[in-house]
């Protein structure tokens, strides 16, 4: 598949003094006085790097043929090339679908283990799809050793102190509402001016939607990709979340907000994508791998010429073969070292368990290679334990140190505070870090992220406010996003004058951030939830980047009273976790017998386990302190009994009671009222009540050294 076009690009400046150079490392490595690249083919029958002045330059300034080849890895040394230099490669070889084989040197291909990417003011998705270097994506040298840390190093926060917060780069400042600078919004420099609201807010950690390079225009015609699920590159940080057009301005901006994200205390998560790329399926454009070794890179189906898709997005990163497990270990290698970056969450992570044939594994090498790298020893390691090809592993997601997203946390405690029947007894296990899950591995109640919402599905105010999605602005007639949402609009279909339905949503949603971050585990957090952020509806917003989409800041006035909540409850849950004083090393099982968990319904020691159960309480007995959480999905008012007091000078007090309005919803060690032997817990509330005032207090921060 070539062209006298083509030829005259393959002789362009070949008279380039060049040398072999060598094989590692992989990608684009600054020698003295040049450039070292490399890159793995190892059915090409030939491989040339193209070197052009500007992105968007139609045509390479010089073609360096590569002739030396080393078991799959072509190689080449350049002199006179620097930082910066725009780079791609072309690459010959068999057109053989049906064997799994899709060279086509037509194509300009990243570098697979480039530091950066330039995306040209001309590319679009369908012109990257034809032979036109003016509107493809080419890869950048970067020097990774140009810019200075100042001693920053990743924080390395225990997961008993970390509370997550899930948000997006762009969104979170890209409203006109942020108070950001026109050119900085929905930047890497807009998001720095924005921590101190979270370091206020009181989470510890910021978990980041995808920003590895990613087409942005892989979405319906008319919209463009807003989540970044179709990476094209493991290695770049995202340039158009940079604040000037340049890929190294786009590495060095990324290194600023990891550094002021850890001076004001916080950790850095990034949300990768390991599983899948924005290829998709056989007809989409080829930017990378599928032009290097695609029978390699991916899974492919029994007819070789499709690809087995376990992700929902048309293609299978096959993260069993040796090289592709190299890129990903270097990879995370590269964000922890070079980027600094604390902790990952991985994309439908048990597609890393699926061996080339697509089965699962019993004993995967991929998650036990990055469970076991010294590199990443102390790096988090956050699983979504299933995919979209059915494999459920939550519970049995492989390795020692990964920990996973709680799926059935977020089910079980939709159900119940919609007051589906029987779920009592479930979400006291979820409220208790799922000990029927986890507990039999002798692991940390970390294991457990809980979370109620994320980016995939309804908001929290949406959760409350629809009973069905709205996804008509996608585009694709309703087909896409899950029809399973356990929501309840209570009682009308979307925004509403209706006071009394308004009362009842807040009350909601109050209920759901209890149970999210008073659980014992690690909890998350979705943007913009602290303040009843909608998506009108919209379930699956990933090709909405608009304002329906975007962190809307004046919501921070219209939705105080649950901003307010959220950032007590947030401080209460470090305070709980001191006074239950559990030594910090013990595992799940050991910190339930520590604390002394007892069950009741209505009546002490009494449990409602029937089929028709709304309603369960919880005595939390730790060495300083008791605790006791009462759950009503019921829509009536109930009764309970209260453990007896073991001293009149320590009465029973209310420090939260979600039926109540603000500021009597969450208090205070001073204003935490006194109730007596019972208490009567209103419809759809949650209730938490504490002994010894003096030591236990819901809203007042409090030192990071708890336990559960």
């Amino acid at each position: 598949m070539s062209s006298s076009r083509d030829a005259d690009l393959r002789g362009a400046g070949s008279d380039l003094a060049a040398a072999p150079g060598s094989s590692h490392p992989l990608g684009a490595t600054l020698r003295d006085g040049g450039v070292n690249f490399s890159v793995y083919s190892r059915r090409a029958t030939g491989v040339d790097l193209l070197l052009f002045k500007d992105p968007g330059d139609p045509m390479p300034g010089r073609v360096v043929p590569i002739t030396a080849q080393t078991a799959g890895y072509w190689h080449v040394e350049v002199p006179g090339v620097q930082a910066g230099q725009v780079y791609a490669f072309r690459v010959r070889g068999p057109w053989a679908p049906e064997e799994g084989l899709r060279f086509d040197e037509t194509r300009i291909l990243l570098d697979p283990y480039g530091r950066g990417v330039a995306v040209p003011a001309a590319y679009d998705r369908e012109a990257s799809g034809r032979p036109d270097p003016a509107t493809a994506m080419k890869s950048v040298v970067i020097d990774p050793a140009d810019y200075d840390w100042e001693g920053d190093r990743p924080l390395h926060r225990p997961l008993r102190d970390t509370v997550i917060y899930e948000a997006h780069l762009r969104g979170f400042t890209a409203h006109p509402s942020s108070g950001v600078g026109a050119a900085r919004r929905g930047t890497y420099a807009g998001f720095i001016e924005k921590i101190p609201y979270l370091v206020d807010l009181g989470v510890t950690a910021v978990e980041l939607m995808p920003i590895f390079q990613f087409d942005p225009f892989a979405a319906p015609p008319g919209k463009r990709n807003h989540w970044g699920y179709q990476p094209v590159s493991f290695f770049a940080p995202h340039v158009q979340y940079a604040s000037r057009p340049d890929p190294r301005a786009a590495v060095v901006e990324f290194r600023e907000l990891v550094k002021a994200l850890h001076r004001a205390g916080l950790e850095v998560i990034l949300d990768v994508v390991y599983t899948h790329t924005a290829e998709g399926h056989p007809d989409d454009p080829t930017s990378c791998f599928r032009g290097l070794a695609n029978d390699e890179y991916y899974i492919l189906d029994e007819d070789r010429s499709r690809y087995a898709d376990y992700t929902g997005t048309g293609n299978t990163i096959n993260a069993t073969h040796s090289v592709v497990r190299r890129l990903i270990l270097d990879s995370l290698r590269y964000w922890v070292g070079e980027m600094h970056v604390d902790g990952f969450r991985f994309d439908l992570a048990a597609v890393l368990s699926r061996d080339r044939t697509g089965r699962p594994m019993v004993d995967p090498p991929t998650p036990t290679d990055i469970d076991t790298d010294p590199v990443l020893a102390g790096t988090k390691l956050i699983a979504e334990a299933w995919d979209a090809g059915g494999l459920y592993q939550v519970g049995s997601f492989a390795g020692d140190r990964w920990i996973e997203w709680n799926g059935r946390f977020r089910d079980d405690v939709r159900s119940f505070v919609k007051s589906d029947a029987g779920k009592a007894a479930l979400v006291a296990e979820r409220f208790l870090a799922s000990p029927d899950i986890y507990g039999p591995q002798a692991r940390e109640p970390q294991q457990s992220v809980n979370f109620v919402t994320c980016h995939d599905g309804f908001t929290l105010n949406d959760l409350v406010s629809y009973g069905v999605k709205h996804n008509e602005a996608n585009g694709e007639g309703g087909r896409d996003g899950s029809d399973q949402n356990l929501s309840w609009n209570c009682g009308v279909e979307g925004p509403t004058d209706d006071a009394a339905v308004e009362r009842l949503r807040c009350r909601q949603v109050k209920n759901f951030l209890a149970i999210d971050l008073l659980a014992v585990g690690v909890p998350m957090l979705l943007m913009g939830d602290e303040v009843r952020r909608t998506q009108g509806g919209n379930n699956n917003a990933y090709c909405q980047d608009s304002e329906l989409s975007w962190f809307d800041w004046t919501g921070l006035e219209r939705h105080a009273e649950v901003l307010r909540f959220t950032r007590m409850l947030i401080a209460g849950r470090r305070r709980i976790q001191t006074l239950l004083d559990v030594p910090q090393d013990v595992s799940l099982v050991e910190l339930l017998s520590e604390a002394r968990i007892e069950l009741s319904g209505e009546r002490l020691g009494e449990p409602d386990t029937s089929a028709d159960s709304r309603t369960v309480a919880m005595t939390i007995r730790g060495r300083r302190a008791i605790v006791h959480v009462i759950l009503n999905a019921f829509w009536e008012p109930l009764e309970f009994e209260l453990p007896a007091r073991e001293t009149e000078a320590e009465p029973w007090r209310r420090f939260l009671d979600t039926s109540l309005t603000s500021p009597d919803d969450i208090v205070d060690a001073p204003h935490a009222p006194v109730v007596g032997s019972t208490y009567l817990a209103g419809p759809r509330s949650v209730v938490v009540l504490a002994t010894r005032p003096g030591a236990t207090s819901l809203g007042k921060s409090a030192n990071r050294k708890g336990t559960a």
